[in-house]
């Protein structure tokens, strides 16, 4: 790990995205840093909706006693970075990154067009601001798109009974074609489990995912603030299916998402699906995300050493934290 005597330096960064990404959030703008320790490179993007600190709290943190997971995870980042840029390597060397499905955060029906047009497969659209709306919206998608599966992600927005009646208010055809359901309401080792077994939609732990979560059929890790293989054991001892997702955050912490996707279907071949490790287009464009190429199923690893974007990195105006 990095020591915690090495000084880091800080890059801030605001990027803006083109519609609301969630049902918790109303932001369209979006603050965070890039790190710097020693050769190495990290990224902080809170999501203090969601349960994060602030950014100034992961500011504080990072200066002193590094407690939370976000900022922990930033700086191991740095450090897996900083040891292939010491080798003048890339950390994508001989590294297959998982497809990716395509996130659409605000669906209709030209937005899922282009996305098959791209060659996606996938789906994953963001419920929970009006599920009514989201309903009529799968009946006539189904229907126009019957080749493609489907993920909902509703950010604990609702509760066991309004999830029950959301899916049981859709055809059998329309159900079968959901791949899950994501976070659709606070998790619970009842409640759960009963959810499934009365709408055969798999159910996929999120925010509250860790090991001893088995209520679950699907666990999705983010490397921004899980470690992949803690959970990633946990979920093969509960049968559980894997996606590793980005944090919706700069196209640094999307590449660190991606590689250590890559790194544990190495270490564990079959283990994920298709990812969510293609978020950069639900934000305006940057040198950065232009780095990472078109908007597609495959990830596009950035040129240079480690995790890439060398000369991106280095223009940056890098100030000491403290």
């Amino acid at each position: 790990m990095i020591s915690t005597g090495q000084k880091p330096l800080i890059a801030r960064y605001r990027i803006r995205s083109r519609g609301f990404l969630n049902a918790i959030s109303g932001r369209r703008e979006f603050e965070g840093v890039l790190i710097r320790v020693g050769g190495g490179f990290g990224c902080i993007h809170p999501w203090p909706e969601l349960g994060d600190p602030t950014l100034d709290k992961c500011l504080a943190d990072l200066e002193g006693p590094r407690r939370w997971p976000i900022v922990r995870r930033a700086l191991r980042c740095a450090e897996y970075d900083e040891a292939a840029r010491s080798r003048d390597e890339s950390l994508f060397e001989e590294m297959e990154v998982p497809k990716s499905h395509a996130t659409v955060t605000d669906p209709k029906l030209p937005a899922i067009q282009e996305a098959v047009e791209a060659g996606f497969n996938v789906i994953k659209i963001k419920g929970g601001r009006n599920p009514e709306k989201e309903r009529a919206f799968l009946l006539e998608a189904v229907e126009e798109f019957p080749a493609l599966k489907w993920r909902i992600d509703f950010n604990e927005s609702l509760t066991p009974e309004t999830v029950e009646a959301f899916l049981m208010g859709l055809p059998e055809k329309v159900r079968g074609a959901i791949d899950f359901i994501e976070d659709p309401c606070p998790f619970s080792e009842t409640a759960w489990p009963a959810l499934y077994r009365k709408t055969r939609v798999p159910l996929a732990i999120d925010r509250e995912a860790g090991p001893h979560r088995e209520g679950a059929q699907v666990c999705v890790i983010k490397p921004a603030i899980d470690e992949p293989f803690l959970l990633a054991e946990a979920a093969i001892a509960h049968r559980q299916r894997v996606v590793l997702t980005s944090y919706m955050d700069h196209p640094f912490g999307q590449a660190f998402a991606a590689w250590e996707a890559a790194r544990l279907e190495l270490q564990f071949p079959g283990i994920t699906g298709a990812c969510g490790l293609q978020t950069h287009h639900l934000f305006d464009a940057n040198e950065f995300s232009e780095a990472l190429g078109p908007w597609s199923p495959d990830f596009t690893p950035p040129s240079g050493t480690g995790l890439g974007f060398d000369d991106q990195l280095e223009a940056l105006p890098w100030t000491r934290l403290y």
